[in-house]
């Protein structure tokens, strides 16, 4: 025989908290930011993996001498496993690029953290 249950509610507190990803323009001349992006990740591995495709789409949309560093980030494998540990850790990871008239800044905030 064949007996219904209701489903259990699920436990909230057990699943980790996401990493929050963000990125942001501050153009120099404005009071505001505006969003480029967010994202939730599950593990730092996946937020560094956001970082890398936000950071392409920025580079991209830039002049080559502003690019450059961005681009140098985009192949720093050193970099990338020194933003892994810091994630891993509890620690937030930022990158900062730049052009004439504005910042563009992408950070990675650890589980519980308020961006």
């Amino acid at each position: 025989m064949l007996t219904y249950t209701h489903p259990e509610t699920p436990d909230v507190g057990s699943q980790p908290l996401p990493y929050q990803c963000r990125a942001a323009a501050y153009p120099l001349d404005e009071v505001r930011s505006i969003l480029l992006g967010s994202h939730e990740a599950a593990s730092p591995r996946l937020a560094l993996r956001w970082l890398q495709g936000r950071t392409r789409h920025i580079t991209d949309q830039l002049d080559t001498a502003y690019a450059r560093p961005g681009l140098h980030w985009l192949t720093d494998e050193a970099e990338h496993e020194r933003a892994l540990a810091y994630m891993a850790t509890g620690t937030g990871y930022q990158l900062t690029l730049y052009d004439d008239s504005t910042r563009y800044v992408l950070a990675v905030y650890p589980p519980g953290a308020t961006s």
